[in-house]
């Protein structure tokens, strides 16, 4: 059956780049091997998509040949192919050395030429949470995380050897790299060149394997990183550490690290963008006649003038009193609803003032 790369990665034929990035992104992160909801075989067919989907000459080749594009370079032979549209010509039994022109068949027969195609994959990716209070997300923290992750082999520094002396030259590709490969096709037998299945493609091998990592040059183990929170970070916004994901193996670049922030809401104030908002009651007479009232702010106690005949719900600004603004200078401000407080037990002067002043009006 033929492998729908678009369906495996629940994306539409017109996704975007950096829709079928954020696709790549989600489901490999579901189905990581280290998760529990982890599926090794399901990860490994969701990168072969992203492969293919995420580098725009692949995925032109596999738009136009649909199944009989294979990612590892090379076409299936099966339905759907037809020799002359890719180009090549001849019939069975003659022998095709490609040479100079690996660059342009490189992706069809063997993954290209040079060792480029044969990089090691970077280290992946890691997602955590982390939750922080109202003040720390305004004014910005540092924390710590543990994490038991994929790093590099304490004991041979990720190189997989023993000791500098058990990596070798590759005794099939001779420290190229690249082998001579014959492939049987519709077409015949073709020579091309293709990344030694020996060193992968690396031109060394490992003589003698570290004993700590059998080779891989990683090592599972706790980390503690440190995080610097930065000021104005709001909830849902995300923090990239780069290299601080899953190292890669055998020295190859590791991975980033994604920190999802979570604030904790405030009992007293509510953010709205960098301003943040506030509530405080006035008795009937500070409202009516007018006063100066403490408040609490972001930075402590402090005083707003209230004028006379202030009404209930109205909003007074203070400039400068709200959250930190991310990356940039300056502050948003603090908006101070006020309420007036009707009381609900008037003593006798109390009520003998309220009803003389309701005569008066």
């Amino acid at each position: 059956m033929a492998t729908d790369y678009y369906e495996i990665l629940g994306v539409a034929k017109d996704a975007s780049q950096e829709e079928i990035k954020k696709a790549f992104r989600k489901k490999a992160h579901q189905y990581h091997p280290d998760k529990n909801t982890g599926d090794e075989a399901k990860f490994k067919e969701l990168n072969q998509a992203y492969q293919v989907l995420s580098k725009e000459d692949k995925r032109k080749q596999y738009d136009q040949f649909g199944s009989a594009f294979d990612q590892q370079g090379g076409f299936s032979g099966g339905a759907g192919f037809d020799p002359r549209q890719a180009g090549f010509g001849g019939a069975d039994g003659i022998n095709f050395d490609f040479g100079d022109l690996g660059d342009i068949f490189g992706d069809f027969f063997g993954g290209g030429r040079g060792r480029a195609s044969a990089r090691q994959q970077k280290g992946a990716d890691i997602e955590t949470e982390m939750q922080v209070t109202f003040f720390d997300a305004a004014f910005g923290v540092e924390k710590t995380v543990e994490l038991y992750k994929t790093v590099a082999c304490e004991k041979c520094s990720g190189s997989g050897a023993e000791s500098s002396s058990g990596i070798v030259e590759c005794p099939m590709c001779k420290g190229s790299g690249q082998v001579d490969q014959l492939q049987r096709t519709i077409l015949g037998q073709i020579r091309t060149r293709g990344v030694c299945p020996e060193c992968k493609g690396e031109g060394k091998t490992i003589k003698d394997k570290c004993t700590n990592c059998r080779g891989t040059g990683v090592d599972r183990a706790s980390k503690r990183i440190k995080i610097k929170i930065p000021a104005g970070i709001n909830n849902g916004q995300s923090i990239r550490l780069s290299g601080e994901g899953e190292a890669g193996q055998r020295g190859s670049v590791a991975g980033d690290l994604y920190v999802a922030i979570r604030v904790m809401p405030h009992h007293e104030f509510q953010r709205d963008g960098d301003n943040v908002f506030s509530v405080s009651e006035v008795s009937f007479a500070q409202a009516a006649l007018g006063d100066k009232i403490s408040i609490n702010t972001l930075d402590g106690e402090g005083q707003l003038r209230i004028p006379a005949g202030t009404q209930s719900g109205k909003v007074f600004k203070i400039k400068g009193k709200g959250v930190m603004h991310l990356n940039a200078r300056g502050r948003g401000d603090q908006l101070v609803e006020i309420i007036v407080k009707t009381p609900e037990k008037l003593s006798r002067k109390q009520r003998e003032l309220l009803e003389n002043l309701q005569k008066l009006d």
